[in-house]
């Protein structure tokens, strides 16, 4: 892991391709939403991922309702990301492709595959970042670990929490 982002903080300038075309810039809002959810996935590989992505679009009302849109981001190349998210019936915008430096640029946690089953290339382990109408990192998540990643119902209503009563941007005073 190359840094730590720290909540407050802007998101690095990034962009990846996003499936059915264009690109994705992590942390601008792609709809009629002011606030913004990335959610870092590992990719087709892992079915932790896929019940979470699942998961993802089940709560994604929620996430609207707090004024709250959500984009999913793998390193998967075109290919893959389309049919897992196919399969899935992910109507969120999902972007391909990340690189190993974008995953350091985001503090993420980067694996390599343990067989050329999972996949054949690095990944990064799961992470989400809620970048509010400031373009400030509101809150952060990173694990190295398939099994840790936030309630998404859970995380709807605390940034509905949050937006409903100007609670303000915690864990400033990171080191």
């Amino acid at each position: 892991m190359a840094s730590k982002l720290k909540s407050g903080k802007r998101l690095p300038e990034i962009s990846v391709a996003r499936l059915g075309g264009g690109d994705l810039t992590l942390g601008k809002p792609v709809d009629d939403h002011d606030w913004q959810m990335v959610v870092i996935y590992r990719g087709k590989h892992c079915p932790i991922c896929k019940t979470y992505l699942a998961e993802l679009e089940r709560t994604a009302p929620e996430f609207a309702k707090a004024g709250v849109g959500i984009v999913a981001v793998s390193s998967d190349p075109e290919d893959r990301a389309r049919s897992f998210t196919d399969e899935i019936g992910v109507t969120v915008p999902v972007g391909y492709g990340l690189t190993v430096e974008q995953m350091q640029m985001l503090g993420l946690y980067v694996s390599e595959p343990r067989s050329e089953k999972e996949t054949d290339r690095p990944f990064a382990e799961p992470g989400v970042f809620v970048i509010n109408a400031d373009g400030l990192l509101q809150v952060v998540d990173v694990s190295n670990a398939p099994f840790a990643r936030p309630d998404l119902a859970g995380l709807a209503k605390g940034l509905k929490f949050i937006r409903e009563n100007d609670y303000p941007i915690r864990g400033r005073m990171a080191a």
